[in-house]
Parts: C-alpha cells; structure tokens; sequence
C-alpha cells in the first residue's frame, strides 16, 4: 500500500502536466486531418483542372493558329506570284493566303452514284444506325456506327487568273476541308417475328444503314493556307507548313474561314473557363468548411483561456480522483461519486457550462467534447466558468 500510495501522486502529477501537451497534438493532428479533400472533393478538383487545362491547350494551339491567320499575306494567284517567290529567299513564303479553282493533273475521279460529277477528291462512307435500349433513361436512342470509309484523291492544282496554278500537296493532311455531298441512300433495315423477339432480348434495334459520296468537285473554288515554295522546275505548290503551323484547305473565304477559327477558339476558352470556375467553387467549399472547423477551434481556446484566467484569479478545485482515493469513511466516497463527473466517472465536476448553467463535467472532459454542446440538454456552449467550491 506504502507503494501505491507513493506512486500515485507522481501519477497523478505526471498526467495532469502531460495531458495539456497531449491535447495541443491532439489538435493539431485533427486540424491535418481535417484539412484534406475528401474523394468525392478531389474527384471533382482533379477532373475539372484536367479537363480545365486540356480545354486550355487546345484554346491556345486556336488561338495561335487564328493569331497566323491573321499574320498571313494574302496573294493573288496569277503569273507575278512565281516571280515574287523567285526573289524571296529559299524561294519559300512559310504561310501564305492563295486562292483558286480545283482542276486536276491527270484524269479526275468519277462518282460511283451521280454519272456526270468528277472531282479530286472522293470520300465513300457506309454508316449503320441502330437503337439501342438505355436502361438508366428507360427509352431507345439513336446509336451510330461507321461500317466502312474509304478516301480517294488525285493530284490537282489550284488554278487562277493568267492560267497561274498552284500544285496543292497533301490535301489529306488540311484541316477545314468540307466536301459536297453528291450521294445519299438510306436503306431501310427489313426484320421478321424472330427478329423482332432477338431485338427485345439483345438490346439493339437496327435501323438500316446509310450510304454518302462526298467529292471536292473540279471547277470549286478553294482557299489554301500553308506553306508556298517554288520548286526547282518553277513550279508553284502549297504544302503544310513545316514549322507546324495549321494547314488549311477550305471552300469558304478567307475571311469566313478566320471567323469559324476564331469561334471555334472562344469556344474552347469558355469551356475552360468554366471547368476553371467548378475547380475553384470546390476550393471555395472545401476552404469555408475548413475555416468554420478553424472558427470552432478558436472559440474552444478562447474558452480555455477565458477558463484559465478565472481559475489564476480564484481557488481551484481539486482534480484528483473522484472516487475517493483519499476519502475516508463511506460518506465522503458517496458524496464524491455524486460529485463525479458524467463524462470520465472519475474526476470532479470543475466548471459550469453557460449559458445552460450545468455544472456535469470536469473541464478535460469539456475540451474532449467532439462539438461545444453541453452533454446534458445539447445547448450550445458560450462561456465556460470554473466552479469554486467553499
């Protein structure tokens, strides 16, 4: 017994000087804890940056292309322009606006469909369209699917005034490129009784398919931007540019062609905009909740302080153990353990809760209270006041 009783105190000693320390680590722990996203927060954060910056790469690689556009010369395509790029070093003009009509070099492509349409360029394209049972919308929708595609081309020129041309390379590569279509059948899908409960069953109702013939006809007019070199037989040819820059071959104008570049662009910068704005509401979410769980962390320490300053200015109650370690006789542990606190059990009751007026706990236990809700009725705990026992 001489032991325990010599151990206790210093027992007692070493938890009341290290629960304090104890408690600031505490604290500051669940202020780490509380501080990062949670995963539906950052799934939101992560996707709408990701999709906020690449929304704002393809934005600038627009713009800089309208930028170039709007840099680059425009020439009438006759017989000085051969002798203007005779006089340019490299005999090169890196991007260059010309203008002309479609003939071809040799025999010009014929129409599978319309007999009498040639052109230099064909595109042959055979689409399935079905429908297909949704199950979260409860409702069919269209569904499409590219059965076949197949793409021809001839060399062609593009020809202006003074029988001037120039040799078009690549015109698979340009972007902007918009063909006439010629050709356009749908053949209407043909099912029997079997067919229909196979329909039911799989999912998937075919509608038919869709048959097109595009061509870039001889004799349409087309707006080249890229590269112009004069090669070394004094022929003219416009050829994607080589420092990367976007090669153009339209039906359009030139400046209709810059007004669809420049929409374009301010459409990727609102989309970007926008998924920027959703990244940062998210912040915005996540930094008020951080700073309400802040606001209650303060009010705690301002009590604890406001507790402190009570206690330095008054007599403080005994903390120790409320089961009557030191008590003698029965009646000293009973009216302890009425004394105790409804929290631990085990030390005194040493404050009042404000402004409910309970006196039901010790103040480690106040600090330990997960919200400043007073145990007994759940009011909101304003002040906290030691209790001064005579």
């Amino acid at each position: 017994m001489s032991v325990c009783l010599s151990v206790s105190p210093l027992c007692v000693c070493l938890s009341l000087h290290c629960r304090p320390v104890t408690r600031e680590v505490r604290g500051v722990c669940c202020g780490m804890e509380e501080f990062p996203l949670r995963t539906v927060e950052g799934l939101c954060l992560g996707t709408s940056l990701a999709v906020s910056g690449l929304f704002f790469y393809i934005y600038r690689k627009k713009r800089k292309s309208v930028d170039k556009l709007n840099e680059a010369p425009q020439f009438t395509l006759d017989g000085k322009l051969a002798e203007l790029l005779n006089v340019t070093p490299g005999k090169c003009l890196q991007y260059a606006v010309i203008e002309g009509a479609v003939h071809p070099v040799g025999e010009p492509l014929r129409s599978q469909f319309q007999e009498g349409n040639v052109g230099v360029m064909q595109k042959l394209m055979l689409r399935e369209h079905k429908l297909v049972w949704n199950n979260l919308a409860r409702t069919w929708t269209d569904s499409e699917r590219v059965l076949h595609q197949r793409v021809n081309a001839v060399p062609f020129n593009l020809v202006g005034s003074d029988k001037a041309c120039v040799r078009v390379l690549c015109p698979l590569e340009a972007s902007g490129l918009e063909m006439e279509i010629i050709h356009e059948k749908f053949h209407q899908a043909t099912y029997g009784f079997s067919d229909i409960i196979g329909q039911y069953l799989s999912g998937e109702k075919p509608k038919g398919q869709l048959e097109t013939e595009e061509m870039l006809k001889v004799g349409a007019t087309v707006t080249g931007v890229g590269e112009l070199i004069l090669d070394t037989d004094r022929v003219l040819k416009l050829r994607p540019p080589a420092d990367g820059s976007e090669y153009f071959l339209s039906t359009t104008d030139f400046d209709t062609l810059r007004l669809e570049q420049e929409s374009q662009a301010a459409v990727w910068r609102v989309l970007a905009s926008v998924f920027a704005l959703a990244g940062a509401a998210v912040l915005l979410w996540v930094g008020r909740r951080y700073y309400r769980s802040l606001r209650v962390r303060w009010d705690q320490e301002r009590l604890r302080r406001e507790y402190e300053s009570l206690v330095a200015g008054g007599t403080v109650p005994e903390t120790g153990s409320a089961t009557g370690a030191t008590a003698e006789g029965s009646g000293e542990q009973e009216t302890a353990l009425e004394n105790a606190c409804v929290i631990c059990l085990t030390q005194a009751r040493s404050c009042v809760l404000l402004d409910c007026g309970h006196v039901c706990c010790c103040y480690s236990c106040y600090q330990a209270l997960p919200q400043p809700t007073c145990p007994i009725c759940r009011q909101t705990i304003n002040r906290v006041v030691p209790l001064f026992q005579a």
